[in-house]
């Protein structure tokens, strides 16, 4: 059944149970439908490499439960935060405080960052990436980057906040 089964056919045989398994994994139709969806890319990417034509079913529902622990392990260490959300992580600092910082303060604190949150504040502030080129570049959602960029700036204004800013020498 590997190559010897019509694409279409397969999706017209296993596409209907496949979404049901799916959406008994993960209550959401949507979702439900991107991991039908991504089981039958990655099908057509690798099911030539199926030996055993009797198993095709079974490597379907194998390859789309492997898909959503992926997803659940990958939405554990990377969560999806709205900005709002962390918003309220962020310190309050006073635009004198701001106006009184120089470049090698805020490269000192940014070095001292999480590594999650270094590389976003850094493709943004320093390398004027958008959002959306962070997600590509870093291979995480666009919420997240939102996030790491607001969690990772409320970090740095804690770290300049707690170090003595010294006006600049005149």
């Amino acid at each position: 059944m590997a190559h010897t089964l019509d694409f279409d056919l397969l999706v017209k045989l296993y596409y209907e149970p496949l979404y049901q398994f799916a959406l008994s994994l993960v209550h959401d139709e949507p979702e439900a439908c991107d991991l039908t969806q991504q089981t039958f890319c990655i099908w057509a990417v690798k099911g030539h490499q199926l030996r055993d034509q009797s198993k095709v079913k079974t490597w379907l529902f194998t390859t789309l439960h492997r898909e959503f622990l992926g997803s659940r392990r990958k939405s554990t260490r990377f969560p999806h935060l709205e900005l709002d959300q962390a918003a309220l992580e962020l310190p309050v600092i006073s635009p004198d405080a701001i106006s009184q910082l120089d470049g090698q303060q805020v490269l000192d604190a940014l070095a001292k960052l999480d590594d999650n949150y270094k590389g976003p504040v850094a493709l943004f502030y320093l390398q004027d990436y958008s959002y959306n080129e962070i997600a590509e570049i870093l291979d995480v959602p666009l919420g997240t980057v939102k996030s790491r960029l607001a969690r990772g700036l409320g970090r740095m204004h804690q770290l300049l906040a707690d170090t003595q800013i010294q006006p600049p020498p005149l």
